[in-house]
């Protein structure tokens, strides 16, 4: 007998989750409310003819590792990854910006006094990245597959950024450097466990890269849909679901889907406990978000942060520090931390020739209505003197266009939920089954649920491995790649 799983929500989890059922030879639909498939892992002219801009996500250290991505095969399906000479930079008003390198060697040398103290803390990671990635890309609550490295990475992840990169660095160069990769939690820096996401992001930059996506992040996506086509699975879009009775009779429904989203769905058969954990679900901070059409390069006092894929705009430590607690606040920060990519120096396919696409975006409070572009625009400047000239194209984007173009991103929340207090480790309701929604045969397989935001598919991948077992399929093995190539410089 041929089981039938349906999917609700085509971002990179349900894509994924679709993947890995339909191996296992089960029948997947999946309807998608937008006219295209992806999520906020869209790509699109917006600047103009000729350029392209990343919706969501811009640089992926999760995905270039993912699990599910390289178990799927996509660079067989036409994905290529393109790397910058560095993957981040953090420039200081020095003048000067430290870099991330692609190799925790060369990252070390450059800090001097602190070299000893950054290899003692990311040489875990960089050193086993594919194994770092598939412990930190499933369930929390679990025996993880490498438990030695995850026991030594817990002892550093467990610690405040703040208060790690004040006591392990002297130089402002680390304590920014750690800090800018802190602040991908979207949490204050003073909050347990965001040292493990400096970690994590920190390490997996000094030995996977942080690349882009050749075309645009739009093309991880288009992989997935060729690959999906070979398997069979069938994608309906511009089909909103609001009532799960009207979908045809199957074994399994999966939602990737935000709590705010599962609970307006008619006849899903949610109640009780349940359903009050996902009433009191608390979504994160915003991201406003800027797109720049630039003449040329970014002028940066440092000619060197040209050359990076990620620039943490920020400052020091106690500028990003001040800056993610006054959004924690509800507060606009006068210099927020703001996220910049340069996709268009290693893809000349994001722009005409001899221009720029610039993406960017603040944190900045929930469903924040203020403008915050003149802000975004004098962070740059302010290590980038001359970087207003160059502008002859922009588009704001604030949370609430964000939310309305998808509505996962509940007030500008890209994460799929705050990573505040429990909602970490217990994401969404606090059971050992979190891809279980409350009722029989009903799953969730978003961001919502284990490991969180990020365009990489293991939230659906794991979802998926859960209906396989109920179903009596035993899940096949998640393959285990060779190394991936490690991005040089040059």
């Amino acid at each position: 007998m041929t089981r039938k799983a349906i999917i609700v929500g085509a971002g990179p989890n349900g894509l994924a989750a679709a993947a890995r059922l339909a191996e296992h030879g089960v029948q997947v639909t999946i309807h998608e409310q937008g006219s295209r498939v992806g999520g906020a892992a869209r790509s699109a002219d917006m600047l103009g003819p000729g350029t392209t801009v990343d919706m969501g996500a811009a640089a992926h250290p999760f995905g270039i590792g993912s699990p599910a991505f390289r178990h799927l095969g996509l660079e067989g399906h036409g994905l290529r990854w393109l790397h910058h000479r560095y993957p981040m930079a953090h420039p200081l008003d020095s003048g000067r910006s430290a870099l991330l390198h692609p190799d925790l060697e060369a990252t070390a040398a450059q800090l001097g006094v602190d070299a000893a103290a950054w290899r003692l803390l990311h040489r875990a990671v960089a050193g086993h990245p594919l194994e770092a990635l598939r412990n930190a890309t499933g369930p929390l609550l679990r025996i993880p597959p490498h438990p030695l490295l995850m026991a030594g990475f817990g002892a550093r992840a467990l610690w405040p950024a703040d208060a790690t990169a004040r006591l392990a660095f002297r130089s402002e160069a680390a304590r920014a450097l750690f800090a800018g990769s802190a602040a991908h939690s979207m949490l204050p820096l003073g909050h347990p466990f965001t040292a493990g996401f400096a970690v994590l992001f920190g390490g997996l930059g000094q030995s996977l890269g942080w690349p882009v996506a050749q075309g645009g992040t739009g093309a991880i996506v288009d992989a997935l849909v060729r690959h999906l086509a070979l398997a069979g699975v069938e994608i309906h879009t511009g089909s909103r679901v609001r009532d799960l009775r009207e979908l045809p009779d199957s074994d399994a429904i999966l939602l990737d889907l935000t709590p705010r989203q599962v609970l307006e769905l008619d006849g899903s058969g949610i109640g009780g406990r349940y359903a009050s954990h996902l009433r009191r679900w608390k979504y994160g901070p915003g991201a406003f978000k800027v797109d720049y059409l630039l003449d040329g390069p970014i002028p940066w006092r440092d000619e060197r942060t040209a050359h990076a894929g990620t620039v943490h705009v920020g400052g020091s430590l106690a500028d990003v520090v001040a800056a993610e607690r006054d959004v924690a606040r509800g507060k606009v920060p006068e210099r927020p931390f703001v996220m910049l990519a340069q996709p268009s120096a290693v893809d000349g396919t994001r722009a005409p020739a001899g221009q720029q696409v610039i993406w960017s975006y603040a944190h900045v409070p929930n469903g924040c209505a203020g403008a915050v572009g003149p802000a975004v625009d004098r962070q740059i400047e302010r290590f980038a003197p001359g970087f207003r000239d160059r502008i002859i194209g922009r588009v704001e984007t604030p949370p609430r266009a964000l939310e309305d173009w998808n509505p996962n991103l509940v007030g500008g929340d890209i994460g799929g939920g705050s990573l505040r207090g429990t909602q970490q480790l217990l994401r969404p309701v606090p059971t050992l089954r979190p891809y279980h929604a409350g009722a029989p045969g009903l799953y969730i397989c978003s961001s919502s649920t284990p490991p969180g935001g990020g365009v990489h598919g293991m939230a659906g991948w794991h979802a998926a491995d859960a209906v396989l077992r109920d179903l009596g399929l035993k899940p096949l093995p998640t393959r285990r790649p060779s190394q991936i190539p490690r991005p040089g410089g040059g």
